[in-house]
């Protein structure tokens, strides 16, 4: 038996929940795992607490797959890919397009699979389930109906669990593929698009964006492949601004619009939205809503003061160039910068330019992105809609 033994006291976050044991809360090792490995970890008294997939290059030591002795690995992982798909289908019962499965927050630990119709990409971030792959290829195959399968890594995340960062093709080819939100068509270029394809996060709040759009001249930055502002379109906007510093995004955005055969006015700017923003404030330019869905500014700790000034800096120029009363629309996806941290820098950013703000509504990601309550390391998306007002 391979086994993992904490150290006093440092059992009692996976009892409430959370599935990582890191490696400084580990006392001993036993019979040499290797990476990749089921362990049974035990609490210092020698009391069983769970099984979990072990990776010696890792921080994050133990993945924590069951709180069970005995497990079967094909029927674990099957049940949980099941129990994944039925929830998505009970969900969004109009779409074949979404994330299938969340890593942690849907039991499979260092596991991300979207799917698009019958093409999913996966991103691997566990020696475990990177071990286990030809069983989750099986299970995608069989019970799944699929016809491409492949992985587009975050190279900084395969980094960090010492796995290879280099991607590849399980079954069939990286082609294009025509999805839909259930409202609006989406063309994706696997061999050129950011993450696996799409930002599947913000499909439900997109869709709740739109609904303030009617009748506004909106502004959607970082629009990346134009789903805030397509939404917009649907919902009968007078004009839609999209910015992206990507030359390949904006030509996406523009196949995107005659997709979906939209004719209403848009501008395609091809910029650094700072950049961009500033000019537009010299202009004496205004917008009744703006958008603004930044990348991740913090990527680790160690960047959380330079991503503050720089969320800081995007929402106060975002705030001078709304009309007064008009609707802000703000999202960090910076897992280090949290909910209230994030309510502080949007304030802070108000008070610099003299403005008074409402908070109408805030959320995370979309429902095909569960929370663990025991995981804070789940929650990563921010997203508020703030009425601006000049003071």
């Amino acid at each position: 038996m391979k086994k993992v033994v904490l150290k006093k006291n440092e059992d009692r976050r996976i009892k409430k929940g959370h599935l990582w044991i890191f490696s400084n809360e580990i006392l001993k090792i036993e019979n040499n795992p290797e990476n990749g490995d089921l362990v049974d970890v035990f609490d210092f008294t020698g009391n069983f607490l769970a099984k979990g997939f072990y990776n010696a290059n890792s921080l994050i030591a133990v993945r924590v797959l069951s709180k069970q002795k005995e497990i079967l690995i094909e029927k674990i992982i099957e049940d949980r890919l099941v129990q994944a798909f039925e929830l998505r289908k009970q969900f969004y019962p109009n779409r074949d397009s979404y994330r299938l499965v969340f890593s942690e927050s849907d039991f499979l630990p260092g596991l991300i699979i979207d799917k698009y119709n019958n093409i999913f990409v996966l991103q691997i971030y566990s020696a475990g389930i990177e071990k286990n792959i030809e069983i989750i290829l099986k299970i995608l195959k069989e019970k799944f109906n699929a016809k491409n399968i492949f992985t587009k890594h975050d190279s900084y995340f395969r980094k960090l669990e010492g796995l290879n960062e280099e991607d590849k093709i399980y079954f069939g080819e990286k082609e294009t593929e025509l999805i839909d939100d259930g409202i609006i068509k989406y063309k994706v270029d696997f061999n050129v698009g950011q993450k696996t394809g799409f930002f599947f996060d913000q499909c439900d709040n997109r869709e709740y964006f739109g609904k303030f759009c009617t009748n506004k001249n909106v502004l959607d930055c970082f629009c990346n492949s134009g789903g805030f502002g397509l939404h917009a379109i649907y919902n009968k906007c007078s004009k839609v601004t999209f910015v992206d510093s990507s030359i390949t995004e904006i030509e996406n955005v523009k196949n995107n619009l005659a997709l979906n055969k939209f004719d209403t006015k848009v501008e395609l700017i091809n910029s650094d939205v700072f950049d961009f923003m500033e000019e537009e404030i010299l202009k004496n330019k205004k917008y009744d809503v703006v958008n603004i869905d930044p990348p991740a500014f913090a990527k680790s700790k160690k960047s959380i003061p330079t991503a503050i000034k720089g969320y800081e800096k995007l929402n106060r120029l975002a705030m001078n160039l709304l009309n007064d009363g008009g609707l802000l629309f703000t999202s960090s996806c910076s897992h280090h910068i949290n909910h209230e941290d994030f309510l502080s820098i949007i304030k802070n950013a108000a008070t610099k330019v003299n403005k008074k703000i409402q908070l109408f509504h805030f959320n995370h990601a979309s429902l095909d992105h569960p929370i663990l309550p025991a995981m804070p390391e789940t929650v990563y998306l921010k997203f508020a809609m703030l009425k601006v007002i000049n003071e």
